[in-house]
């Protein structure tokens, strides 16, 4: 398959979020059969969610999302964005697969399994990856407006939230989820398809 046959794929992330890991995944499968490539990029619910009035529990979870976030953002800045992908995969399946705790071990673990600097940890107690953090929180989610989460996808200039799935689509399934989700989204004046949701995420 000749590179420029391959559409790429803005992917925007947070690891705090299990919906968002599914989706990941389910892209993933995707690539596999569908000619793109996924680029990954940082999105923050600890931003979204900052100015809202939330339970304090969620509250919680939102400060401790911050440290995830800022080591993304560090590993891109050392090593590109090619980096991301890697480190979402190992930091997501500790979290979500594990159910590890953010913290120091944690993100050494994530960092050395995906060949980076595991020193790299210092950045989730560091502000100064901040206002890179809000930059690429702020070119996801520009793109979609502020009522929504993560992920937020963009290809060949439609850009939208989710899709919320559970469990991860495999296979063909995945295939054709990604064929009914770009139709769907590169409908001009097309806005919401949602129905509540009756499982958890289910991460097999």
């Amino acid at each position: 398959m000749a590179k420029d046959a391959v559409t790429p794929v803005d992917f925007w992330f947070d690891p705090l979020c299990p919906w968002a890991w599914i989706t990941s995944r389910w892209i993933l499968e995707v690539e596999k059969l569908r000619p793109i490539e996924v680029r990954w990029h940082v999105m923050s619910l600890s931003v979204l969610n900052e100015d809202k009035d939330v339970p304090e529990e969620y509250r919680k979870g939102l400060r401790d999302g911050w440290g995830p976030v800022r080591v993304c953002i560090a590993a891109e800045q050392k090593y590109g964005p090619e980096a991301l992908g890697r480190l979402y995969t190992e930091l997501g399946t500790r979290r979500h697969h594990e159910k590890q705790e953010f913290g120091r071990p944690y993100f050494e673990a994530a960092l050395t399994a995906a060949g980076l600097d595991p020193a790299l940890a210092d950045a989730a107690e560091s502000t100064a990856y901040d206002e890179a953090v809000r930059a690429s929180h702020k070119d996801g989610i520009d793109r979609v407006g502020q009522e929504v989460g993560t992920p937020v996808i963009e290809v060949e200039g439609s850009a939208f939230f989710g899709p919320v799935v559970s469990p991860i689509p495999r296979g063909e399934a995945a295939a054709r989820l990604w064929d009914g989700v770009v139709a769907v989204a590169a409908t001009d004046g097309f806005f919401e398809l949602k129905r509540s949701r009756t499982r958890d995420p289910i991460f097999d």
